[in-house]
């Protein structure tokens, strides 16, 4: 898919948002102006031009986003990496189901650029693992990616 820029994601990508996975948020700082990139992993495709996560409810994000709503978020998949651009806003919290205060964020898609530097394929995707107690995290994982699914 090097250089095509597309308004939705296609079924292979959407797909790769049905999961728990490593992605990277970009939002502009609301104090400095400047740039700010997070990590995150509870993303869902609500459908093709639609992405949702989630967030602890004190999280920088919100306050960015209120300010201004214009992000990005990259994933790396199908040997390259992803740029996909639109407007986020806060769609609610999570419910009492989830242990923690969740905000859940909607990113209405605008653009998906493959911004794969030319003559080059990702050989590798990131990994993670979770550091604290394996069974808690799997537990948490599986209600915070359910929440999503509702919304």
């Amino acid at each position: 898919m090097a250089n095509r820029v597309e308004d939705r994601l296609d079924p292979v990508l959407y797909e790769e948002f049905l999961s728990e996975r490593f992605v990277q948020l970009s939002t502009i700082d609301y104090q400095t102006g400047g740039p700010n990139v997070s990590a995150l992993s509870w993303v869902h495709a609500k459908d093709e031009l639609t992405i949702l996560f989630a967030v602890h409810h004190r999280s920088r994000i919100l306050s960015n986003i209120s300010k201004q709503p214009l992000i990005v978020l990259n994933i790396i998949a199908n040997e390259t990496s992803y740029s996909i651009s639109g407007t986020a806003r806060v769609k609610g919290s999570a419910s009492s189901e989830v242990p923690i205060g969740l905000s859940i964020i909607e990113l209405s898609i605008k653009e998906v650029r493959d911004v794969m530097f030319y003559g080059a394929k990702i050989i590798a995707e990131p990994k993670f693992d979770k550091t604290y107690d394996e069974d808690a995290a799997k537990k948490l994982d599986q209600q915070v990616m359910n929440e999503l699914k509702k919304h």
